[in-house]
Order: C-alpha cells, then structure tokens, then sequence
C-alpha cells in the first residue's frame, strides 16, 4: 500500500467522510531570490496556481468581498500553499458530512439557522481530528513537513478540494459531491511530502441553475460567481453594524434566516443521494433547531455566551444576532 493510501486510510479511520490528495505544482519548488525571498514574478506560478490567484483577484477587484478585508491581504499566499509552507508538495484535502434527518421549525415566532450551525463548532470538530492525523502522518515519515487548516488559513480550500477529487465547485460557489451533494466541510493538510495525487473532479452541474434561482438577494451574479455583499450568509454572520448597513431589499430577502442560509444548497439535485452524518457533534441543539425570536432576543451578553459557547454562532456576536433577529421579526409582520 502507498503512502498515500495508508494516510487516506488513517483520515477514514478518523471519521472523515472524504479524502483526496492534490498536487501543488509539477516542479514543486517556489524559486527564490539570491537573499532566499520567494520571487514574485508571473512565472514563478504554476498554470493551476496562476488561475487560483487571476480569480481571487478579479473577485477582489469587484469589491464581492465587502468587509472581509482579510481576503484581500497577501492574494498571491492564498493561492499558492508554498508561501504558507516553503516545500510544500501536496495538499491533503478531507471532507465531513454534516447532514442530519433532522428538520427546521419555520413555524411563525421562530428564525432559521443554517445546518453546519446546528451543532457544535465544526472548526473545531474537523481541527482536533485534523492534529490526530497529523500526528500518524508524522509517526510515519518524522521528517515530513506538515500545517492543517479548517477555514481558518489563507488557503482556497474549496480549489484544492476539487484538484484532490473531492468534488467540484458548483455554480453556487460550494463544494459539492457527487456522493454526500452539498453537506461536507472541509479542511486540509499541507505537506512536503510528494503523494501520489487523485484525478480532479468533474464539473457536473451541465445546464442547471436551480442554485442560482433559488438565492432570494440575487447574490449569484453569474454562474460560479457569488457578491458576498449580496449573500445572506455574509449579511448575517460577517457584516458588522445596525440595521441601516442593510438595505432594505437585503433585508427582506432574509426572510426567516437569523444566522446564515441554506437556499442554495437545499436545492441541489446531488444532495438526494446524500446519507446522514455520524458525527454526533453535527446533531442540533433545541435551540439552533427551532430558534425563538423573541426568546433570542431577550439574551443579555453573559446568557448568549453561555447558549452559544460550543457553537459557531457566537462568530455573528450578541448585537449581530440581534439585529437578524429585529429584521426577521419586521419580515414577519410584511
């Protein structure tokens, strides 16, 4: 068995769904300049590597990443894992499956929360078992240079995942997967290590738009292209500031969503295929289930640290979440 195959066994082991290496580039050296600085000339860029960075710029250049200015920061790191790790060969892409058969309460009086928010804080879920395998790639080759993300480094992980086979970017701008659709979350493993690569995944979206259609703020501008600024998921999660930062159309199409949005990932005809995770730190909370407007909107600072603090939604903070909430409810009375 490769090297390869025994680390992809060991992530399986682990509990991940999905596992796929991708090479970083055909020479795998980032040239250097006789004071061992990377050089940042055009060629020093793989053609794979070269894309990766002409979309992230010409998607800054249209200002789609509204206040995430850290998107903005060092372009060329974030498309090239070599200048986060000097050596770097090969991206370990893995997946988790976070579906449940469980269901939203959408009923008048409660606010709708996106799924990977339902349990406790994927980061740290899919990170702890991340470092586990880290540390067996490790005991296997001592010498080998290793980092991992999980959506946290400046790593397009979402590309890297679909070079490793893991599935491919659809026209929503999300992973999906021919075997669990819309549901993986993803995380990666850089290393220095020359793995033997998976065969990329293939497009499969053809001719359908359903995604596109089903946005409610009209955030997919084109296919493949989402404006954050647009996105409810940015809108009530990253957007910072009162009401007034939204306009008002934005503010309508967030209908029920207090924290993030699922509308273009329900949609997608793959996820019919999709089985349930079983990671039971996936499973909803009462609370993320079947949110209470006017129960949330009662928490003072303390209460919502102690509800939320295994949960990714104490990102949006106590204000954040507030103000949703203050919008659903004038959505509700529309």
């Amino acid at each position: 068995m490769s090297l390869a195959e025994v680390i992809k066994q060991e992530a399986r082991a682990l509990g991940f769904d999905a596992v796929g290496i991708a090479p970083v580039a055909e020479d795998y050296e980032l040239p250097v300049s006789h004071d061992g600085q990377p050089l940042d000339q055009h060629q020093t860029r793989t053609p794979f590597i070269q894309r990766l960075f002409d979309r992230l710029t010409e998607w800054l250049h249209r200002n789609h990443h509204g206040t995430m200015d850290w998107l903005a920061r060092t372009p060329e790191k974030r498309a090239d894992p070599r200048r986060v790790l000097p050596g770097c060969r090969s991206v370990i892409s893995v997946g988790m499956t976070y579906l449940t058969e469980h269901r939203a309460n959408e009923q008048p009086g409660y606010g709708r929360i996106a799924r990977y928010a339902w349990g406790q804080d994927y980061h740290k879920v899919v990170s702890k078992k991340l470092k586990q395998l880290e540390q067996r790639i490790s005991t296997l080759v001592p010498e080998a240079g290793l980092r991992s993300y999980v959506d946290t480094g400046p790593i397009m992980e979402k590309a890297w995942a679909e070079r490793a086979g893991l599935g491919w970017i659809g026209k929503h701008s999300n992973l999906v997967s021919a075997d669990h659709g819309s549901w993986l979350l993803l995380g990666e493993i850089l290393t220095t290590l020359a793995l033997t690569p998976d065969e990329p995944a293939t497009d499969l979206c053809g001719s359908c738009t359903l995604c596109i259609q089903a946005c409610p703020t009209g955030a997919i501008t084109e296919p493949y292209i989402v404006d954050a600024t647009r996105c409810i998921s940015y809108l009530t999660i990253e957007l910072r500031g009162e009401q007034d930062r939204i306009s008002p159309d934005l503010q309508h199409g967030m209908g029920n969503k207090i924290f993030g949005c699922d509308d273009c990932l329900d949609v997608c005809p793959f996820n019919l295929r999709a089985e349930p995770t079983h990671e039971a730190t996936f499973q909803p909370s009462p609370v993320s289930l079947a949110p209470s407007l006017d129960g949330l909107s009662q928490l003072d600072e303390q209460s919502f640290v102690t509800l939320f603090r295994q949960s990714p939604i104490r990102r949006a903070k106590i204000h954040g979440l507030q103000r949703n909430i203050a919008i659903v409810q004038k959505n509700k009375t529309r």
